[in-house]
């Protein structure tokens, strides 16, 4: 497993009215050696607006805002303007958050050329209620757990409440001069494919979620992901693909843990998954990961490069923010790894069965299962190891047969 280091708290609260509760959940804009960090900061009683401060190097504290850069104005942010991600595309600044009036939550931006003006554009996100987007999901026939989330939303903020909405931000590039915005509907993540921000209508988005099962970039599928993942930092391209470094979710008996997780996504297209862990990159150890406003809770939602490593910024028990850096080019290699490795496993099986029925020689398993020799004898090799099956040599060939 990639060898994370945990740099410890970087941001905490302090007497200043708009942020003596927490702070949490930062965006990074890196300009070469200097760091844009725009945070949540939350006032008593859970008002949040946008904090904002600047480092030299990955560490180095050079100066912090003694107001919010960024706070609520609107009805439907008036309770909150919640974690920010900023992801430059051209020559503008788009900062995406949730707004929060106290009872849904919706996908906000506002656009900047310097980092410091910003100009708010409003809700991009479908302002229908679940009951309307209940119709839509039976449509698109996804999962069952859409609804689950569906009714759980009713049941504990009302039944009028809107599709709730988080985890936004744009691609840095266009896909066939289109925008590709990641969202997160639960339990699942998602992209929608746009021309300009005002074709995000009510008729657009309903169109889009009667085919959501078609947009899903990742979706829950191991035990620390039980309960849902969404959307953490705006995705890094590398050659091997989209970056994408994500928040999972676990259900235990004990409550919610979130912990950081990874993925690979395809260059041209992300809603292919090319790779991702098995384990979670880093998970609640530390005290002011565990405690907090809310407990067991690693929030990753920035990222910065320096040299060879990735820092990577977040949210720590929903009270302070964190740093952690590694490797990035171990952490890309143990993707790619666990790629090789699940593709192995699921070959072996093949290979497993077929030579159940009767012992096969690795040129009739090449045929039968159109793999290359190479990747033919790393799967035995592994079922070898695990004594699942033998192999000996019958004149020039390898012969694969079963363990009784």
């Amino acid at each position: 497993m990639v060898k994370v280091r945990k740099e410890g708290v970087l941001i905490e609260s302090t007497e200043l009215e708009f942020e003596n509760q927490a702070v949490l959940n930062p965006s990074v804009v890196q300009i070469r050696d200097t760091l844009h960090i725009f945070y949540r900061a939350v006032r008593e009683g859970n008002f949040s607006s946008i904090g904002y401060c600047r480092l030299k190097g990955p560490k180095k504290i050079m100066f912090r805002k003694k107001k919010p850069i960024i706070f609520p104005e609107f009805e439907y942010e008036k309770h909150g303007i919640e974690d920010p991600r900023v992801v430059k595309l051209g020559e503008i600044y788009y900062l995406f958050y949730t707004g929060y009036d106290g009872k849904n939550a919706l996908i906000c931006y506002a656009i900047s050329k310097d980092l410091r003006n910003w100009e708010k554009k409003g809700i991009i996100s479908p302002t229908i209620t679940y009951d309307e987007a209940e119709d839509c999901f039976r449509a698109s026939k996804v999962k069952e757990k859409y609804f689950f989330f569906e009714s759980y939303f009713k049941d504990t903020v009302g039944p009028d409440v809107l599709l709730w909405e988080k985890d936004a931000f744009i691609f840095p590039k266009k896909f066939n001069n289109q925008f590709g915005l990641v969202h997160r509907i639960y339990p699942d993540i998602q992209i929608i494919y746009f021309n300009e921000f005002k074709n995000l209508t009510n008729d657009y988005w309903k169109n889009y979620l009667r085919h959501l099962g078609d947009h899903v970039i990742l979706e829950p599928k191991y035990g620390f992901e039980s309960r849902n993942i969404g959307a953490g930092a705006p995705v890094i391209e590398t050659k091997r693909g989209w970056l994408m470094i994500y928040h999972s979710v676990e259900d235990t008996n004990k409550g919610k843990t979130y912990n950081a997780s990874a993925a690979l996504l395809d260059l041209n297209d992300p809603t292919k998954e090319i790779a991702r862990l098995k384990e979670p990159l880093f998970y609640p150890t530390e005290d002011y990961e565990i405690f907090g406003d809310v407990d067991n809770v690693i929030f990753p939602s920035g990222t910065a490069i320096f040299g060879n490593r990735l820092y990577i910024y977040y949210g720590a028990a929903d009270k302070r923010i964190a740093v952690a850096s590694l490797n990035l080019e171990e952490l890309l290699h143990e993707l790619l790894a666990t790629e090789v490795e699940t593709g192995l496993g699921f070959l072996a099986g093949q290979i497993f069965n077929l030579a159940l029925r009767e012992e096969k020689t690795i040129t009739q398993l090449m045929q039968l299962t159109n793999q290359n020799e190479n990747i033919i004898l790393m799967s035995v090799g592994w079922l070898v190891r695990e004594n699942k099956v033998f192999a000996r040599f019958e004149g020039n060939e390898i012969v694969v047969k079963i363990i009784d």
